[in-house]
């Protein structure tokens, strides 16, 4: 039988050795540019969910699995972090209700576990991490009824899906190697299977703290932990009565009487978290939705813990209309954003995704009515929508893949729009701008059909790479013929922190004798990898 002690030490030893090998699944990148990081994602999510049960107390089965789902779900960072959230969210609802399980059932939870990321992507391809963890799910099935066994099918299968995916995907098999998500996964199954056979936990490379790294906003760093405005930390299951319990009528009962307030409706059962003085009249108004385990109740004042409230003197302000949170790297982009009216800028972009609960924090820290997140990055909107998804605050997120993208958006809203339409004319000005960026290969590889060298300069229109040189002027150039037509009006040049003004402006001047019809201006951006970010209208 596996218990939750069990589980916990085969998925911390597994978290451990995806740490330990993250560098391995960033180098899998398909993409030669600087911000392959399908590994450091991944690593991190799981690291999220390695001191969560470094945390927790010897639990059923179904409390280990439970807090795994959470802890990946808040720290779920890029795609790839938030579809192995989706694997322990699956993994979790199949164990539900059970103290201990068998193998058998166990290799059922990991179906169940690449069932729901399936279901979480909306075009599922195949030759990714989800062929992978299906064919390591169905391997373990059919597996005799011994968790080593059961494993050991599992590493096997999946290893060998790997080994196809470069036929499944061109891509790939251009790039020579197998899909970075589907080894980020047989790294954590193998560090579980390593557990199974040796019974040590594999060491994690770096130590990982149990203390809190949420990141606080200057104003909350301020407020003392003996002036807590909501004392008891309250964490609870509702099993459901039945499925038509009406949740939200729950919602609007407790939060007025707290803050930190978190309730995910997941099909039979309700996770329910919330900071708050009154924790009887909580339990009081959970228990008609159903019967109530594992009950957490911690005084945080007496523990000296932190405790994220906003400020004392936004508390009695009523909200306003609209709030924005922007996602970027950069100095000269985030006061670009910030001029444009953006509350809170989240510091992260290529190579440094901000995680569901970066993001959370951030949408906490407004007191809007309705709240608006631009992700600015492809790799980020998957994250985003999660926030949205468990927050209980109104957030629209619009798709946005990169920094120009959120500036033409931001310039389309009014304030006197409704929600509606801003959002309407939000998505269509993002949609209208063309985008390029000149950046470097991190390795020698041909890709969309080009012989690249690593140190070369890519030009790069969305996911294609248009131009291979040797400089960035000459690849800036040869990018703006890609970029700019008879219809184009205005250029902007976003420069990145290895750009000189002096460069830049130089290079404007030029771009404005090779076109003679457009303006072209010039802004600092600071960001790093990316020398130009360019924008045309």
């Amino acid at each position: 039988m596996i218990n939750g002690e069990l589980l916990a030490q085969m998925f911390l030893s597994g978290a451990n050795n995806l740490y330990n090998k993250r560098n391995i699944v960033d180098e899998l990148n398909v993409f030669p540019v600087p911000d392959g990081d399908t590994g450091t994602n991944m690593s991190m999510t799981a690291q999220n969910m390695a001191k969560s049960l470094l945390e927790m107390k010897s639990e059923s089965i179904t409390k280990t699995a439970d807090v795994m789902s959470f802890a990946t779900l808040r720290g779920a960072r890029g795609n790839s972090g938030v579809i192995l959230s989706q694997f322990f969210r699956g993994i979790s609802k199949n164990l539900k209700g059970k103290n201990e399980c068998e193998p058998s059932d166990f290799a059922l939870a990991l179906k169940a576990g690449s069932d729901v990321a399936y279901n979480a992507v909306m075009n599922p391809t195949e030759g990714t991490i989800l062929t992978v963890a299906r064919e390591a799910a169905t391997a373990a099935i059919s597996a005799d009824n011994d968790i080593l066994e059961v494993l050991k099918a599992a590493v096997t299968a999946g290893n060998d899906a790997l080994s196809k995916t470069p036929e499944m995907l061109p891509q790939l098999k251009k790039a020579g190697v197998v899909d970075a998500g589907g080894q980020g996964w047989m790294f954590v199954l193998e560090g579980a299977l390593t557990f199974l056979e040796t019974g040590k936990i594999v060491e994690c490379d770096a130590k990982i703290s149990t203390e809190t790294t949420e990141k606080k906003s200057d104003a909350q760093q301020k407020i003392d932990t003996q002036n807590i405005k909501f004392m008891y930390c309250t964490e609870f299951i509702v099993e459901k009565r039945d499925k038509n319990v009406n949740v939200l009528n729950f919602k609007r009962a407790i939060e007025k009487i707290g803050d930190c307030m978190l309730v995910i409706d997941d099909d039979e059962i309700v996770k329910v978290h919330i900071h708050t003085n009154n924790p009887g009249f909580v339990l009081e108004s959970a228990i008609r939705m159903g019967a109530m385990i594992n009950i957490k109740i911690d005084n945080m004042k007496h523990q000296h813990q932190s405790l994220i409230v906003e400020e004392t003197k936004k508390e009695d302000e009523p909200p306003k209309k609209y709030g924005f949170v922007s996602i970027c790297a950069g100095e000269g982009i985030a006061n670009i954003f910030k001029n444009l009216g953006i509350d809170v800028v989240i510091e992260g972009g290529q190579t440094m995704n901000p995680s569901t609960d970066d993001i959370l924090n951030a949408v906490n820290d407004i007191n809007a009515e309705t709240i608006f997140v631009f992700p600015n990055n492809k790799n980020i909107i998957l994250a985003a929508n999660q926030a949205k998804e468990i927050s209980t605050k109104n957030i629209v997120v619009i798709p946005t893949k990169s920094i120009p993208q959120c500036v033409a958006a931001m310039m389309k809203y009014k304030e006197t729009n409704d929600k509606e339409t801003n959002e309407k004319l939000m998505n269509k000005a993002s949609e209208s701008v063309s985008v390029g960026q000149i950046t470097y290969a991190v390795r020698d590889t041909e890709a969309d059909d080009k012989k690249i060298e690593k140190g070369d300069i890519l030009g790069i229109i969305g996911s294609k790479i248009t131009s291979v040189n040797k400089d960035v002027t000459s690849a800036l150039f040869e990018l703006s013929k890609e970029l700019i037509d008879d219809d184009s009006e205005f250029v902007t040049l976003y420069y990145g922190e290895e750009i000189t003004k002096e460069d830049a402006e130089s290079v404007a001047d030029e771009l404005e004798n090779m076109y003679e019809d457009i303006e072209v201006s010039v802004k600092y951006g600071g960001q790093p990898l990316y020398y130009y970010i360019i924008s045309v209208e």
